[in-house]
């Protein structure tokens, strides 16, 4: 798959999640195969203001590549030099944001609220692709509501405006997370348009992504929240396309080796002490459905060093493993 000048080597790419796909969570899904990362949502606004919280969200290391930076925003001439900003830290692509149906970034009039106005999206569209050398993608939902499914509209509007690819979430706004995704809508914008179409949606494993290329023809797949606490769904879904086998789970001992080399990251993206505290909930992830768990998640939430997590790790594995010889 090409984006624009960007060549993917793969089909698996890892979704912008809000809190989530900081640098440590994106070097690691890499590691296990994501073909294409972005960043967290991050405020045109805010570029353009210099917010000093803001900026910080653009930080990536080169191992990540290739990468996108995803804004977010309402006005068009403020997308446009939020993009300049966020390109002058030679990202691979800008990603401009039209998915996200939280409240307070649709009350903003962002988000997927952009899909209630068509000719305002067309100004964005233009602007930002204006403003950048590199290219610019899109994420976008079927519509605000099911009255009003707009993707293929949108899509078909983003090529002519120089938009480089699209990824398409088929639910509404409405939805937020709940219901079925139309897989069908997917392929409907597949055959409307001629870039790149990215499917996203209920993809919750290596069988899942299958279907998705079956059923809808796109050019990749996008996953987002199956990916917490189990980045090695990229290695497992990139081995089933090319072989039909199902991998096995990890095992124990593996689950926390990836648990920690994510952690160790952490730290050095933030330090102990923010690194360890922004762990906990990937640690909560990584351990769920283990046995005694609810003991596990009360330990993980005081959890204040990395030899805290490395002893509470060790202990679970000499309990479980002395169990088992029992």
């Amino acid at each position: 798959m090409k984006i624009g000048n960007v060549q993917i080597q793969g089909k698996v790419v890892l979704a912008p999640l809000a809190g989530i796909t900081d640098t440590s969570f994106r070097l690691l899904c890499r590691f296990f195969g994501a073909a294409l990362v972005f960043t967290e949502m991050i405020s045109a606004d805010g570029l353009v203001r210099g917010n000093t919280n803001t900026l910080r969200y653009l930080f990536f290391q080169q191992s990540e590549r290739p990468l996108g930076i995803q804004i977010f925003g309402s006005d068009p001439e403020i997308l446009a030099k939020g993009a300049v900003s966020a390109a002058q830290q030679k990202p691979d692509m800008i990603d401009i944001n039209l998915a996200c149906p939280v409240r307070k970034v649709v009350k903003r009039n962002a988000g997927a609220a952009l899909l209630r106005d068509l000719k305002l999206v067309e100004k964005i569209f233009r602007a930002v692709v204006q403003a950048v050398q590199i290219p610019v993608t899109i994420k976008i939902r079927s519509g605000w509501s099911r009255e009003s499914i707009v993707a293929v509209d949108v899509a078909t509007m983003a090529q002519e405006c120089g938009i480089s690819a699209v990824t398409v979430h088929p639910r509404t706004q409405q939805m937020q997370f709940s219901g079925k995704a139309d897989w069908d809508l997917i392929a409907q914008v597949k055959e409307a348009v001629a870039i790149p179409v990215i499917g996203s949606g209920d993809i919750t494993s290596p069988l899942d992504a299958a279907n998705m290329f079956n059923q809808t023809g796109c050019d990749a797949v996008m996953i987002g929240r199956a990916s917490l606490g189990q980045p090695w769904i990229f290695h497992h879904t990139n081995h089933f396309l090319k072989t039909n086998e199902l991998l096995p789970q990890p095992s124990l001992h593996e689950r926390f080796e990836a648990a920690l080399k994510h952690t160790h990251s952490a730290l050095q993206e933030k330090g102990e002490l923010l690194g360890i505290r922004a762990m906990r909930k990937h640690l909560l992830w990584y351990t769920k459905g283990l046995r005694e768990s609810a003991q596990l998640r009360k330990n993980i939430s005081i959890l204040e060093t990395i030899v805290d997590v490395e002893n509470l790790f060790q202990e679970y594995m000499q309990k479980a493993h002395a169990e088992v010889v029992a």
